[in-house]
Protein backbone atom coordinates (compact mmCIF):
# COMPACT_ATOMS: atom_id res chain seq x y z
CA UNK A 1 0.00 0.00 0.00
CA UNK A 2 1.23 3.34 -1.03
CA UNK A 3 1.67 6.28 1.69
CA UNK A 4 -0.97 9.05 0.05
CA UNK A 5 -1.16 12.32 0.87
CA UNK A 6 -3.18 14.14 3.52
CA UNK A 7 -6.23 15.75 1.60
CA UNK A 8 -5.55 19.45 2.24
CA UNK A 9 -8.47 21.70 1.97
CA UNK A 10 -8.42 25.14 0.25
CA UNK A 11 -9.63 28.04 2.04
CA UNK A 12 -11.59 30.54 0.88
CA UNK A 13 -11.13 34.08 2.11
CA UNK A 14 -14.90 35.44 3.29
CA UNK A 15 -14.19 38.87 3.38
CA UNK A 16 -13.72 41.28 0.36
CA UNK A 17 -10.01 41.73 -1.03
CA UNK A 18 -10.28 45.17 -0.05
CA UNK A 19 -10.44 44.27 3.37
CA UNK A 20 -7.81 42.11 3.43
CA UNK A 21 -4.84 43.48 5.22
CA UNK A 22 -2.34 45.09 2.98
CA UNK A 23 0.36 42.43 3.58
CA UNK A 24 -1.72 39.53 2.09
CA UNK A 25 -1.72 41.38 -1.06
CA UNK A 26 0.97 41.07 -3.98
CA UNK A 27 2.22 43.92 -5.07
CA UNK A 28 0.25 46.07 -7.91
CA UNK A 29 1.75 45.65 -11.24
CA UNK A 30 1.19 47.42 -13.72
CA UNK A 31 -0.25 45.41 -17.26
CA UNK A 32 1.61 44.20 -19.14
CA UNK A 33 4.99 44.48 -16.86
CA UNK A 34 5.82 41.95 -13.86
CA UNK A 35 7.19 45.13 -12.23
CA UNK A 36 5.47 45.77 -8.95
CA UNK A 37 4.56 49.35 -9.17
CA UNK A 38 7.12 50.02 -6.04
CA UNK A 39 9.64 49.16 -9.02
CA UNK A 40 9.14 51.45 -12.06
CA UNK A 41 10.67 54.42 -12.57
CA UNK A 42 8.84 57.67 -11.27
CA UNK A 43 7.66 61.01 -13.20
CA UNK A 44 10.51 63.41 -13.31
CA UNK A 45 10.50 65.40 -10.15
CA UNK A 46 7.73 68.75 -11.19
CA UNK A 47 6.31 66.74 -14.21
CA UNK A 48 2.86 65.06 -13.03
CA UNK A 49 2.05 61.91 -14.27
CA UNK A 50 0.58 61.69 -18.15
CA UNK A 51 -3.26 62.45 -17.68
CA UNK A 52 -5.51 59.73 -19.01
CA UNK A 53 -7.73 60.93 -22.35
CA UNK A 54 -11.10 61.35 -21.12
CA UNK A 55 -13.17 58.56 -21.74
CA UNK A 56 -16.04 58.30 -24.79
CA UNK A 57 -19.84 57.91 -23.57
CA UNK A 58 -21.05 55.08 -24.18
CA UNK A 59 -24.13 54.46 -26.62
CA UNK A 60 -26.35 52.81 -24.01
CA UNK A 61 -25.99 55.82 -21.54
CA UNK A 62 -26.76 58.59 -24.94
CA UNK A 63 -30.00 56.38 -26.06
CA UNK A 64 -30.75 56.17 -22.09
CA UNK A 65 -30.92 60.09 -21.98
CA UNK A 66 -32.62 60.50 -24.54
CA UNK A 67 -35.46 58.65 -24.03
CA UNK A 68 -35.61 59.89 -20.60
CA UNK A 69 -35.73 63.57 -21.82
CA UNK A 70 -38.59 62.82 -24.17
CA UNK A 71 -40.14 60.87 -21.80
CA UNK A 72 -40.60 63.90 -19.24
CA UNK A 73 -40.69 66.23 -22.06
CA UNK A 74 -43.99 64.32 -22.86
CA UNK A 75 -44.88 64.74 -18.91
CA UNK A 76 -45.24 60.79 -19.37
CA UNK A 77 -44.55 58.12 -16.09
CA UNK A 78 -42.50 55.38 -16.87
CA UNK A 79 -45.21 53.27 -16.17
CA UNK A 80 -47.26 55.08 -18.85
CA UNK A 81 -44.43 54.07 -21.39
CA UNK A 82 -43.25 51.13 -20.81
CA UNK A 83 -46.86 49.48 -20.88
CA UNK A 84 -47.35 51.20 -24.58
CA UNK A 85 -44.10 49.65 -25.43
CA UNK A 86 -45.14 46.02 -23.90
CA UNK A 87 -41.69 46.26 -22.11
CA UNK A 88 -40.91 46.10 -18.06
CA UNK A 89 -41.10 49.08 -15.92
CA UNK A 90 -38.07 47.90 -14.74
CA UNK A 91 -36.23 47.26 -17.58
CA UNK A 92 -37.39 50.19 -18.98
CA UNK A 93 -35.84 52.04 -16.28
CA UNK A 94 -32.52 50.08 -16.65
CA UNK A 95 -32.45 51.00 -20.21
CA UNK A 96 -32.56 54.92 -19.25
CA UNK A 97 -30.00 54.77 -17.02
CA UNK A 98 -27.35 53.46 -19.02
CA UNK A 99 -27.68 49.87 -17.64
CA UNK A 100 -28.86 47.80 -20.10
CA UNK A 101 -27.69 47.64 -23.62
CA UNK A 102 -31.25 47.20 -25.00
CA UNK A 103 -31.70 45.34 -28.12
CA UNK A 104 -32.92 47.42 -31.70
CA UNK A 105 -36.41 45.52 -30.97
CA UNK A 106 -36.39 46.86 -27.31
CA UNK A 107 -35.21 50.64 -28.68
CA UNK A 108 -37.69 50.74 -31.63
CA UNK A 109 -41.23 49.69 -28.86
CA UNK A 110 -39.57 52.24 -26.59
CA UNK A 111 -39.66 54.64 -29.19
CA UNK A 112 -42.81 54.10 -31.12
CA UNK A 113 -44.53 54.34 -27.83
CA UNK A 114 -42.87 57.99 -27.16
CA UNK A 115 -44.49 59.26 -31.12
CA UNK A 116 -40.76 58.94 -32.40
CA UNK A 117 -39.49 56.05 -35.33
CA UNK A 118 -36.14 54.18 -33.89
CA UNK A 119 -34.33 56.53 -37.35
CA UNK A 120 -35.31 59.72 -34.32
CA UNK A 121 -34.24 58.00 -31.39
CA UNK A 122 -30.67 56.87 -33.08
CA UNK A 123 -30.45 60.46 -34.96
CA UNK A 124 -31.38 62.35 -31.54
CA UNK A 125 -28.66 60.06 -29.21
CA UNK A 126 -26.17 60.86 -32.51
CA UNK A 127 -26.71 64.34 -31.75
CA UNK A 128 -25.80 63.77 -27.99
CA UNK A 129 -22.68 62.45 -28.58
CA UNK A 130 -21.45 64.95 -31.23
CA UNK A 131 -22.53 67.63 -28.67
CA UNK A 132 -20.85 65.60 -25.46
CA UNK A 133 -17.54 64.70 -27.77
CA UNK A 134 -17.27 68.27 -29.35
CA UNK A 135 -17.34 70.05 -25.94
CA UNK A 136 -14.54 67.71 -24.91
CA UNK A 137 -12.20 68.01 -27.78
CA UNK A 138 -13.48 72.05 -28.39
CA UNK A 139 -9.61 72.78 -26.55
CA UNK A 140 -8.02 71.09 -29.72
CA UNK A 141 -8.26 69.60 -32.81
CA UNK A 142 -5.45 67.19 -32.57
CA UNK A 143 -6.02 64.02 -35.12
CA UNK A 144 -9.27 65.33 -36.20
CA UNK A 145 -9.44 66.64 -39.96
CA UNK A 146 -10.30 69.57 -41.61
CA UNK A 147 -13.95 68.42 -42.51
CA UNK A 148 -16.53 67.54 -40.03
CA UNK A 149 -18.69 64.75 -40.44
CA UNK A 150 -22.26 65.02 -39.05
CA UNK A 151 -23.69 61.58 -40.27
CA UNK A 152 -24.85 58.26 -37.94
CA UNK A 153 -22.76 55.37 -38.74
CA UNK A 154 -24.13 51.98 -36.95
CA UNK A 155 -21.71 48.83 -37.27
CA UNK A 156 -23.04 45.13 -36.73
Amino acid sequence: MTEQAPNEARVIPLRPPAARPPAARPPATRPGTNRPASERPATAPGTAPPRAAPKEPLWRDLVGDVLRRERLAQERTLKDVADAARISMPYLSEVERGRKEASSEVLAAAAHALGLGLGDLLSLAQGELVRVTSRRVAGGSRGRTGASYDGLCLAA
